[in-house]
């Protein structure tokens, strides 16, 4: 998957510009950073809590408890596989953004720290967003999965 997406992105971004990479790395910093802080917030959740909520017949309560049951496979999907997905796009992303930058440039020592800008660009504003995201994922997991339960709860019935 990290493959296709890799190329795909590469083969769009590439002939996009940098205005446009830069939204599409933007985009996917922001599904990273969202998917961590599920992925944080449904290894966290309180089982007992869903499962009250489950008997007051509160939405999505039931799709909790599952998510609950099986936080680290939740956890595995939207913290690596998404996350990476989206490190990977936002590495081609940011290489797209280097080849335009440096198209015309003759100097190696130009070359390079664009390059390296951009990388540490995309890696701090990841991290940073990251850092955010997961502190607030660990202090509000259950209302963070009893959202998620809720908007889940309209498109699968568990």
């Amino acid at each position: 998957m990290s493959m296709f997406f890799g190329f795909l992105s590469q083969t769009m971004l590439s002939s996009m510009g940098v205005i446009i990479a830069s939204l599409g790395i933007a985009l996917f910093i922001f599904i990273a950073v969202i998917f961590d802080m599920l992925g944080i917030a449904a290894t966290s959740a309180d089982i007992e809590t869903f499962k009250k909520w489950e008997k007051e017949k509160v939405i999505g309560a039931d799709i909790g408890v599952k998510l609950c049951q099986h936080s680290e496979k939740v956890c595995s999907f939207c913290a690596d596989v998404v996350g990476d997905i989206c490190s990977t796009l936002c590495g081609a992303g940011g290489a797209c953004i280097v080849v335009a930058l440096t198209n015309k440039v003759t100097n190696s020592n130009l070359i390079m720290l664009i390059s390296i800008t951009t990388s540490a660009l995309i890696a701090g504003i990841t991290i940073f967003f990251k850092a955010i995201m997961k502190d607030r994922a660990l202090r509000n997991s259950n209302k963070i999965i009893l959202k998620l339960c809720k908007f889940l709860n309209k498109f699968f019935k568990l």
